[in-house]
Formats: structure tokens, sequence, C-alpha cells
């Protein structure tokens, strides 16, 4: 829309003084409504727009927090990556509050404020332009009647000007011709000085109904100035009520005043800036490279339970529960092959080794008719079995 000079203008419509040109300023009534509607409108697709950009933050941060997850980045910088998606996670919160201050507070705001501006009513459109209108009709119409009779007396008083031009150049022309008798030019005058008379009688009046008008024109324009300021008032309001809605909207809509928004990409800087690619490969070289504990191979004597495969259970030291053992049963000659140690076992594979190694002892003694045979043995060099305490066995000698 071209504004026209703040001095004042006529615009290509026509003078608002003049008949009928009231109705642009009683338009702009029914206008004002329909912006309130266009207003919602405009920051309700806002506000789609913020909500779908925020859906769209939480499913990109969600793709990508699973692939960095089970990518082969690690270390800090793996931080930093996951620091991204965590800043997306916050910038759609960010957004999701941006759109409901839009669909919601805002939107509410402007509904009541026309709610409260325009009355509709029964016969349709609206009570305030219709105030309007008639306010302007109401002052104009003494005017335009008065401006209708200018326009007749003008009209009249051109009329005759015309009437009195053509009777004097018949007047011209019959002088001119010879033929024309005396009489034919005398009736020819008698026109003229008529047509004269006539035009010089419609001259007043128009003069007069000019005169009339103007005389009226300062009532006019006051009466016309006063619906005018009314209709200005109401759209003074609707100006200042649409300025405190776009900084509202401004508000609302500048992140840069957002502390949660400033924390946020802070936050981010500084995990960015945490980021130690000297730490990376040390994470890396004690995890994966030559860091790790070995263990280097070594002399390993040899015992019964080497023999044994070793289940994976048994690796990962799922075992039963542990006992103790307290003693060791004596042999039928009553001789006590070993003295109580105590040592944590593995109850379920080391109770059987020993209830094997006691069997072993005691099998010569049912040999020769149940008498043990020790000739081969010396009184004071005896082997005795029994079992260390890793479980292996060992010989001890009994002393007589």
């Amino acid at each position: 829309m071209s504004s026209e000079d703040d001095a004042g203008g006529e615009a290509p419509e026509g003078s608002f003084w003049e008949a009928g040109n009231y109705r642009r300023t009683v338009k702009r009534v029914d206008d004002g409504y329909r912006l309130c509607n266009d207003l919602i409108s405009c920051f309700q697709e806002r506000a789609k727009i913020e909500k779908n950009y925020a859906q769209q933050l939480t499913e990109w941060s969600r793709k990508w927090r699973t692939n960095v997850e089970k990518g082969p980045q690690y270390g800090t910088l793996e931080k930093a990556w996951h620091a991204f998606l965590t800043a997306a996670d916050k910038l759609s919160e960010i957004h999701l509050a941006v759109r409901n201050h839009l669909a919601g507070e805002d939107s509410d705001k402007i509904k009541a404020w026309q709610k409260e501006a325009y009355h509709k009513q029964m016969i349709g459109g609206f009570k305030e332009t219709k105030e309007a209108e008639d306010g302007f009709r109401k002052a104009q119409k003494p005017w335009v009647k008065k401006m209708k009779d200018v326009e007749t007396s003008k009209k009249n008083y051109h009329a005759a000007r015309k009437e009195e031009k053509t009777a004097h150049t018949r007047e011209t022309h019959a002088k001119a011709e010879s033929s024309v008798s005396q009489e034919q030019l005398r009736k020819l005058q008698e026109r003229v000085e008529k047509c004269t008379q006539e035009a010089e009688k419609c001259k007043d009046q128009y003069e007069k109904m000019l005169e009339e008008v103007n005389r009226y024109n300062p009532r006019y324009m006051e009466d016309m100035e006063q619906v005018f300021e009314g209709c200005q008032e109401a759209e003074r309001k609707r100006l200042c009520f649409f300025k405190e809605m776009f900084l509202n909207l401004h508000q609302h809509l500048n992140l840069s005043t957002s502390e949660s928004f400033h924390a946020l990409y802070r936050d981010l800087y500084q995990v960015i800036m945490a980021a130690d690619n000297q730490e990376d490969l040390k994470w890396w070289r004690n995890t994966h490279g030559p860091g790790m504990a070995m263990k280097w191979p070594q002399f390993e004597e040899w015992s019964l339970e080497t023999q044994r495969p070793i289940t994976k259970k048994e690796k990962s030291g799922k075992m039963a529960d542990d006992v103790t053992l307290t003693s060791i049963l004596p042999a039928r000659d009553g001789v006590v092959l070993q003295t109580p140690l105590q040592t944590r076992q593995r109850f379920s594979y080391q109770e059987e080794q020993n209830s094997l190694f006691y069997d072993s002892l005691r099998a010569p003694a049912h040999v020769n008719g149940g008498k043990e045979d020790i000739s081969e043995w010396s009184d004071e060099d005896t082997p005795k079995k029994c079992l260390d305490a890793n479980g292996h066995e060992e010989d001890i000698k009994v002393k007589n």
C-alpha cells in the first residue's frame, strides 16, 4: 500500500470529502478484523515450522546417537560427537517451547482482543462498521444535498450560456445575410437578449448555491472529522495492539536472548574443547595396544590338575561354593597321614580329588589278607602322601 504525503494529498479515487469516499475509512474497520485473522494464520504456520523442525532435530539425534554408539569412534571425541546430539535434543525443546508460545499464548491473546474489539451483528457485519457508516452518512447528508443543488445550478447556468452563444451566432449570421428581413433580425436580437438575461439569472442562482455550500463546509468538515476521529481512535488501538503483539512474537522468536539457548552452545563448545587426542590415543594403547596386560608363558610343573581340561565356567570363576578342609582321616593302622590343615578349596572338583587320593592310600591295607605290606619301606623313611595347600600331592616322612 502506498502512503500519501504527510501534508495531505488526493488519492486516485478522489478526496475523502467527496460524497461516498468515507467508505474507504469504513472498510478499514472490516480490514482490521481480517488482519487479526491473517496475523493468527501467519504465526500458526510459523508454529508448524517450529514443530516440524523440533521433530526433525529429535529424529536426527536419535538416528545418529545409535550410529555413533555402534560406530568406531571412541574416547573424548565420541563424547564431543554425542554432545552435538544432546544439543540437538535441547534445541528441539527450545523450538517446541517457541511453537507452544506462537500457537497457544500469542494466538489466544489475538483472538481475545479481536473478540473484544469487533462485535458481530445478527444481520451480518460488525457493529463498529455500521456505526462508522451511519456517522459518516449523517454528517455528509446535508452537504451532499447542497452539492446537488450546486451541480444543478451549475448545469443550468452552463446550458444558459450555451444557448446565449448560439443566439449570438445566429444574429451575426443574419446580419451578414441580405436576404434576412428586418423582422427576422429583430426576433434574433430579442432572443439574444432573453438568453443573456436567463444566463445571468442562472449565474446568480449558481453563485448563491456555491455561497451556501461554502458557508456550510466548516460545519460539514467538523461533523466528518468527528466521525473520522472515532474511526482513527479505533484504528490506533488496533495498531498499538499489533505492535505489542509483534514485540511479543519477537521476544518468543528471538533465541539470542534465551539463556538456555546460550547455555546449550556454551556447553557444547566446552565439550568440544575438552576433546584430547593424546588421551584418546593413550586409552587405545592401554585398551587395544601395547599397553594391555599379557600373561607371558612360564615354566609350570606337572600336576594332576593340569591334566584335566579347564572348562569355560571354571575360567570365569563360576564354581560351586567354597568349603574349608579341616582334617584328613587316619589310615587303618592308626597313623595320622597329615596334621589338620586349613585351606580354601573348590568343593566340586577338589573334594573329588581328595576322595580319590584317600582311596589310593587305603588300597594297600586290603592286600595280603588284610595286612599292609610295608617290607619295602624302612621304619624311618616310610613315605606318606598328603595334599599340599595347592591341592598337589607331596610326600611326607613319618618318624618313629
